[in-house]
């Protein structure tokens, strides 16, 4: 499985990005896609995953602001970002799982900034 993430960028407070992951190879037997973010020198935390049922987990810290969503028949994961804070700064990074693996795609950057 190969995950190719886009739409990070530079926004300011109180604006909205959407992320999108997609997947290839074989993306058919993934059961769960997520994303999690890595701020400097912090550990990478998750932010919100989506399983194949359509069960969704989010982080406290962005609940009510952000929202997963998943099109199977693309094999992609979006993560909606409204009302950005300072705080959501961080490389963002798309995983897919599947059984006991963990497929990693390249990060991409949100700044959030005025």
């Amino acid at each position: 499985v190969q995950l190719q993430a886009s739409g990070g960028g530079l926004v300011q407070p109180g604006g909205s990005l959407r992320l999108s992951c997609q997947a290839s190879g074989s993306a058919f037997s993934i059961e769960a896609m997520g994303w999690y973010r890595q701020q400097p020198g912090k550990e990478r935390d998750v932010v919100a995953v989506i399983a194949s049922s359509g069960n969704v987990h989010y982080a406290d810290s962005v609940k009510g602001r952000f929202t997963i969503s998943r099109d199977n028949a693309k094999s992609t994961a979006y993560l909606q970002m409204n009302n950005l804070k300072p705080d959501d700064t961080a490389v963002y990074l798309c995983v897919a799982m599947e059984g006991l693996s963990e497929y990693w795609g390249q990060g991409t950057q949100v700044t959030v900034s005025s």
